[in-house]
């Protein structure tokens, strides 16, 4: 069976007409950011999008059926109804059990790419975790930009990430890393992860020349990386105590795998007084305004 996604009418129209569409994750809705920040966050993403010239996508699988473009009922579910966290391979196992779930960056990329929509805007990607060389704990993001052509508007991954290691697994995946309007792959929570990015572009006409260039010789995804605003960026002294602690936390309660992310991400949520969530909402609302402004290069 082919898993086949479900434009709303809005997003078919716009694609029918050649218009602007920007694929947006709910991951980050059901759990990234929590209640009610959540549905306040799905309802501006769309409207910074709109704000821009572009249609918003908000991509999620509902009753087994991957929706692209959600209505305001089918993001209050998303928002407001526990549901499971979607990477590509779970794609065919929701829709087999009439499942609800909420799309990471590798699943929203596949179902945008399906949909014909190659724009996609997130927070951060995912990437090679920390001890990966014992638990080979590498998201399936970095796989999945390997052989899906969509542009992935971001603002690097985050620091609890091993960054370097990421970098090298998108080289080695031939998938181009762009710095808009920077020379330093960001770091998330931080305008600089310590790392370069290996090319620059300064507008979004240039990023959406370089994406429409690159479609035409290779079939893999880009990651377009820019900072979080620098009146957004989490202080540098907080961000490294938040990190020295989190780890040590996670060691001391044996958590290892998968599990260590979330429990990293909650230690900087709760142990910030909420600084972190606005740092994260900030750069999601920067990176969606990016992606729509090139989509409407583009377009």
């Amino acid at each position: 069976m082919t898993i086949t996604p479900t434009p709303s009418a809005e997003v078919a129209a716009a694609l029918d007409a050649g218009q602007p569409v920007v694929a947006l994750e709910s991951t980050i809705l059901a759990h990234g950011l929590p209640a009610p920040t959540n549905r306040t966050a799905a309802t501006e993403l769309e409207e910074v999008v709109r704000a821009h010239g572009a249609v918003p996508a908000t991509i999620a699988v509902l009753d087994g059926v991957p929706r692209i473009g959600l209505g305001p009922d089918e993001l209050d579910r998303v928002c407001g109804t526990p549901m499971a966290k979607l990477s590509a391979r779970d794609l065919g196992v929701a829709a087999g059990l009439g499942l609800d779930g909420a799309t990471t960056v590798a699943a929203t990329a596949a179902l945008a790419a399906a949909a014909g929509i190659d724009v996609f805007a997130t927070g951060g990607l995912g990437g090679v975790h920390r001890g990966a060389r014992e638990t080979w704990d590498v998201s399936a993001d970095l796989g999945a930009l390997a052989t899906t052509p969509v542009l992935v508007v971001c603002s690097g991954v985050k620091s609890i990430l091993d960054v370097g290691a990421t970098l090298e697994v998108l080289e080695t995946h031939s998938v181009p890393v762009l710095g808009f309007g920077t020379d330093a792959f960001p770091g998330f929570y931080r305008r600089d992860s310590g790392h370069p990015v290996p090319w620059r572009v300064d507008t979004p006409a240039q990023a959406a020349a370089v994406w429409n260039a690159h479609r035409g010789f290779a079939g893999a995804g880009m990651v377009l990386a820019q900072p979080v605003p620098e009146a957004d960026e989490l202080d540098a002294v907080l961000h490294d105590r938040l990190l020295a602690d989190g780890l040590a936390l996670v060691a001391e309660r044996g958590i290892s795998g998968k599990d260590v992310t979330p429990a990293l991400l909650e230690h900087f949520h709760t142990a910030s007084g909420g600084a972190s969530l606005a740092t994260n909402v900030a750069l999601v609302r920067a990176n969606v305004a990016l992606a729509a402004q090139v989509a409407a290069a583009l377009a």
